[in-house]
């Protein structure tokens, strides 16, 4: 017999959010999140909104500044935003502007020919998801301003305020995010430092300053402003790496109002850093545009070495994967209308698009192949050199290849596998040595928790192709127990266990082996650590007994504050674990595999390009540049959360 729910539904139930109260109530569906990535995607709105002004011509300075309470302000030196009445709203083109979602100048208007902020409702979402905003416009000689607060309520309509010199332009907006909103209202400067540099380079000739206020300090903050524009963006993330030819390689031009700049360069590496952009927006899955010049890449590059007998005729034509083999390469596309993939714009979807970028890329790299024929040659063994280890790791990877989920039960190594096909609630503990894969066989739930014990430190794969390390044993039970197989095999839907747990001593040895397995993660399974399913286990540091309670904790710190919380005739029993393997079955599995008690940190990466410049500075072969970048972090060591 069918149940119905008798709950009361009619019109009256029918929700109209008026103004910015839908972006209040369902935050998440404007900025994403409202947690710091969210909080720090408001800076950006209005960054992109000075930003548009450049890409039209007319603004050449933004500043932002991190204020005292936590509030921001971006200046810039655009037309500013018109002040007159707008005929629609009957309110000034300010207020509509910070008031009215889809409101704005790139709908066709004629004001902006490209923009990264295409639905109008950047500043109008900041406002919203503010507690207080003032927008102060420079135009005709007057000094413009409208205030706001809770949540976009107009405070102070458009105002002259006072008279500035005829020739200043530009808007300068404070606000200050919402902390009922969002997880924390603290801006960390690291994080829009970088976006800031990659602004500058994507804008090139663009003066972009950012500063913080917040100490008592005077500072002039971090200045960014790159001539070579994506060009320097190369050398920059090629800077700890060895280019194998001098010159990076600039190629720009247009068609059908779409414009496209990419900047390459090889270097002696055996991973790629390839990156994409759309009117500044990180295209971080790609689309059409990277497509297109991928597609060329591959296709001039075979043509070329066949017309210069750099390929013989019975050579196997190169693959995408052998020409991108220690590429650095920048890809910016400019269009007036893009179509976005996906809620977070990670993808272009412009179909026309692929054959754009093909046309201007294919033009513009042939003519620079023909005219370097020193650098191009270079270009193309580098490509050949890869093709022979690529055949060679496809007979490698052959032994690694995991046909069903629990084929080679008990085989692969020493893996000591779960009982459940369900990947959803598998786990796999990555020990090292098996003094710790033994007390965590015994410590292991059976049934979702499989144990792989390691013997001594993998391959650094930052200096090794993939040929050589499907020579290295312990990467090869890695691949065989995942079943994802790799390179261009990858399945991440084969992925056996949806919990992938790093689990080494907490010295010195443990942290390199971490740090290893990191960076084979990364280079050779990048999408399992992109998905969160990589994490690594916190073990406990001290063990303290006291009477008949015992107590776990993780650090120096907390064993201090526990012992001061004990009576003064307490006379605990402190025990040190110096390694996994000093702790018995029901320590491990009490602090570290049991679900209700363990401590797991998951392993994320906000900015793919930052990790892959940390990874080569720590895994490449520049020892000065790995020194200075632990003499700087070191102090920051026990807040890591890798």
């Amino acid at each position: 017999m069918e149940t119905k729910n008798e709950q009361h539904y009619d019109a009256s139930d029918i929700q109209v959010l008026e103004g910015l109260e839908a972006v209040r109530k369902r935050p998440g569906m404007y900025i994403g999140t409202t947690d710091v990535k969210g909080l720090h995607h408001l800076v950006w709105e209005i960054v992109d909104n000075a930003i548009d002004e450049a890409l039209a011509g007319y603004c050449k300075n933004i500043e932002i500044i991190i204020n005292k309470e936590n509030s921001i302000t971006v200046k810039d030196d655009g037309r500013g935003i018109p002040v007159g009445v707008h005929a629609k709203t009957g309110i000034s083109t300010v207020e509509t502007v910070y008031t009215v979602l889809h409101a704005g100048g790139k709908f066709g208007g004629g004001g902006y020919k490209v923009s990264g902020g295409l639905h109008g409702v950047g500043a109008s979402v900041v406002n919203a998801l503010s507690t207080s905003v003032i927008v102060t416009v420079y135009k005709d000689g007057h000094i413009h301003e409208a205030k706001f607060e809770n949540g976009g309520k107009i405070v102070q309509h458009l105002t002259v305020i006072g008279d500035c010199d005829i020739n200043r332009t530009g808007t300068t907006v404070t606000f200050k995010p919402d902390p009922t909103i969002f997880d924390t209202d603290i801006y960390d400067y690291e994080t829009l430092k970088v976006r800031t540099r990659e602004l500058a380079f994507l804008n090139r000739g663009l003066s972009l300053t950012l500063r913080d206020d917040r100490d008592n300090e005077d500072t002039t903050g971090d200045k960014f402003l790159y001539e070579g524009g994506i060009s320097e963006y190369v050398k920059y993330l090629n800077q700890n790496k060895t280019p194998i030819h001098e010159q990076i390689i600039h190629l720009e031009g247009e068609d059908e109002g779409v414009m496209f700049e990419v900047a390459l360069q090889y270097n002696d590496g055996y991973s790629d850093s390839i990156y994409s952009f759309v009117n500044n927006i990180n295209t971080h899955d790609g689309g059409t545009h990277e497509e297109g010049v991928r597609r060329a890449l591959t296709r001039i590059i075979n043509n070329y070495a066949r017309k210069a007998k750099l390929l013989k005729e019975k050579d196997e034509s190169l693959t995408g994967d052998d020409v991108k083999e220690g590429l650095t390469m920048i890809i910016s596309c400019k269009h007036p209308n893009p179509q976005f993939e996906g809620q977070t714009k990670g993808r272009l979807g412009n179909s026309e698009v692929r054959k754009l970028s093909d046309n201007v890329f294919s033009e513009g790299f042939e003519r620079f192949l023909l005219e370097n024929p020193d650098t191009a040659k270079i270009i193309v063994e580098k490509a050949t050199v890869a093709s022979r280890a690529r055949m060679a790791a496809k007979k490698a990877r052959e032994a690694t290849r995991r046909k069903t989920a629990l084929d080679g039960f008990n085989t692969i190594g020493k893996l000591a596998d779960c009982t459940s096909k369900d990947a959803s609630i598998s786990e796999i503990f990555i020990v090292e040595g098996d003094s710790a894969g033994g007390s965590a066989k015994d410590a292991r739930i059976p049934k979702t928790q499989a144990i792989l014990p390691l013997r001594g430190k993998i391959l650094n794969v930052e200096k090794a192709r993939l040929d050589r390390a499907l020579s290295n044993e312990e990467i090869r039970t890695i691949i065989t127990a995942f079943g994802t197989g790799i390179g261009d095999e990858f399945d991440l839907s084969k992925l056996r266990y949806h919990k992938i747990v790093i689990m080494t001593d907490a010295d010195v040895d443990g942290s390199h082996i971490r740090i290893l397995l990191l960076t084979l993660f990364y280079r050779f399974f990048k999408p399992i650590v992109e998905g969160g399913y990589v994490y690594a286990a916190q073990p406990p540091l001290y063990k303290i007994i006291n009477g008949k309670n015992i107590k776990y904790v993780l650090t120096d710190e907390e064993l201090e504050e526990y012992r001061s919380s004990l009576s003064p005739n307490a006379k605990p029993i402190v025990q040190r674990f110096k390694g996994l393997g000093e702790m018995d079955a029901i320590d491990l599995r009490e602090t570290t595999m049991h679900i209700e008690n363990r401590v797991l940190k998951r392993v994320t990466v906000e900015d793919a390009i930052e990790a892959d410049k940390i990874f080569t500075d720590l895994m490449g072969d520049d020892v000065l540049q790995r020194k200075s970048f632990i003499e700087e972090y070191a102090k920051f060591a026990e807040m890591l959360d890798v």
